[in-house]
């Protein structure tokens, strides 16, 4: 199980990018077992955090080109739903090794702020129900949290509806 990490938040491109945009952010970092794939639920129990504050940071290949998702950790990603938004009609999972070379950071830690590769991004839109959420900071063990709209602003991002029902 994950530990709360008293240390001191990490440096990462995120960090970088989101106070260089003068966006305000709450990092929380814990200690990520190597054991665990289930990334983002880690981060929830971890944390101590509703799931459905949690979002993870998915990388899709549609025939628009690739793009960015992020949805609760409790939920899934309407493949479709997400292509439609960013102007497409098919959607797949992005290459592991594709995602981590356009993000410039590992599976389980991409951010969807400071990636190498500025990409379309959508976050769903149930995250503007919520005054904060928690993004991943660009490391494993590591999460950021802000308001929606500063997830909106950083990433020139839109909110729509891309979370399986």
């Amino acid at each position: 199980m994950a530990k709360k990490n008293s240390t001191a938040s990490p440096t990462t491109a995120a960090t970088v990018a989101l106070t260089r945009a003068g966006i305000s952010f709450i990092p929380h970092a814990y200690v990520h077992d190597p054991a665990v794939a289930d990334f983002g639920a880690e981060a929830a129990d971890a944390l101590g955090i509703d799931p459905a504050r949690v979002f993870k940071t998915l990388m899709v290949d549609t025939d628009a080109g690739l793009g960015i998702g992020l949805v609760p950790v409790s939920g899934m990603l309407d493949l479709k739903a997400l292509a439609s938004t960013l102007g497409g009609k098919r959607a797949a999972m992005a290459d592991l090794a594709v995602a981590e070379r356009k993000s410039g950071y590992v599976v389980g830690g991409i951010s969807p702020f400071g990636q190498k590769t500025l990409l379309p991004t959508v976050l769903d839109d149930s995250a503007l129900v919520f005054d904060t959420i928690l993004v991943s900071g660009g490391r494993r063990g590591f999460d950021i949290e802000l308001a929606p709209a500063a997830v909106l602003e950083a990433t020139g991002g839109r909110a729509a509806r891309i979370r399986r029902l």
